[in-house]
């Protein structure tokens, strides 16, 4: 294998130190992105003032427009610090498949990737899962501590992903950045629901979701029981039988989610567990600089 191939998912869910999982998946990142992927979000206004020509229109206040006649622009004093919240969905259905990579392993070398990624630009990053929260900061210090408390969650029940990212949206506070990492199998309506709060409130949120390729093709030859991981229920499956019917379930669940994101405005990714994390994290952070 060449020394800048990407490294298998695999041999980093094999490495116990999250810290050097985190190293070598952004070695291989950074070289590829021409410039920051990450920008800072918070705006303070500061006055408004008389509309001139060339001025981009988005500022325009079309209410004080309404009332006064009048066309007037706000201004904003910019920050340049980014303040990033990564939610991580610690259910007990990211705890698959067992014996490999589960989504859950990956999902945390991919926050480990990513926070590594934030506070390597002098940006804050906070850690938020059900019985976790660490607040947006930067340096060095605060981001082993960050990986540390990443690396101590395990996935169990139920995560309440709606309420995980209502808390997450409203501990963010200022504008910010908001990386919610699950693989979505929540009640749709009330999480999709809770991600336009969180946008109607300023932040920019994107969503990664994680499955594996057994979840995406049903691949199994012989018959087989599929057990919920969170209720415990478990159902026969004959998957010559089901095959179709599940790929179709399956296909139509994952545009769902996508087309829905892209339509409300965030940025939606979707990551397979048996492809290099370095690989699927160029993607999704090449699209932030479009």
């Amino acid at each position: 294998m060449p020394t800048d191939a990407p490294c298998p998912p695999d041999v980093l869910a094999g490495i116990a130190d999250l810290e050097l999982v985190a190293r070598i998946v952004v070695e291989g990142l950074v070289s590829g992105l021409h410039r920051s992927p990450f920008h800072g979000y918070s705006a303070e206004f500061i006055q408004y003032r008389r509309y001139r020509p060339g001025d981009d229109l988005k500022y325009v206040d079309w209410k004080l427009l309404a009332r006064t006649d009048r066309v007037y622009t706000k201004q904003f004093r910019e920050t340049t610090n980014l303040a990033a919240s990564i939610v991580i969905d610690t259910s007990a259905s990211m705890d698959f498949p067992a014996g490999a990579v589960t989504k859950f392993r990956y999902a945390v070398i991919v926050a480990a990737a990513l926070a590594s990624v934030i506070a390597g630009q002098g940006d804050a990053a906070g850690l938020v899962a059900r019985d976790a929260f660490l607040p947006p900061r930067s340096g060095r210090q605060h981001l082993r501590r960050l990986l540390a408390l990443l690396a101590s969650l395990t996935p169990g029940g139920v995560w309440g992903g709606a309420e995980t990212v209502r808390r997450a949206a409203d501990r963010l506070g200022r504008r910010g950045l908001l990386i919610v990492i699950s693989d979505f199998y929540d009640d749709e309506q009330r999480m999709a629901g809770e991600l336009r709060r969180a946008q109607r409130m300023g932040h920019d949120v994107a969503q990664l979701q994680v499955l594996t390729r057994d979840e995406i093709a049903l691949p199994y030859g012989r018959d087989v029981e599929f057990a919920d991981l969170e209720s415990g229920a478990r159902i026969p499956v004959n998957p010559a039988l089901a095959r179709r019917g599940y790929r179709d379930a399956i296909a139509e669940f994952l545009e769902r989610t996508r087309s829905t994101a892209l339509a409300e405005g965030r940025q939606h990714t979707l990551l397979v567990t048996d492809t290099a994390p370095e690989r699927a994290l160029r993607s999704f952070l090449l699209a932030r600089q479009t």
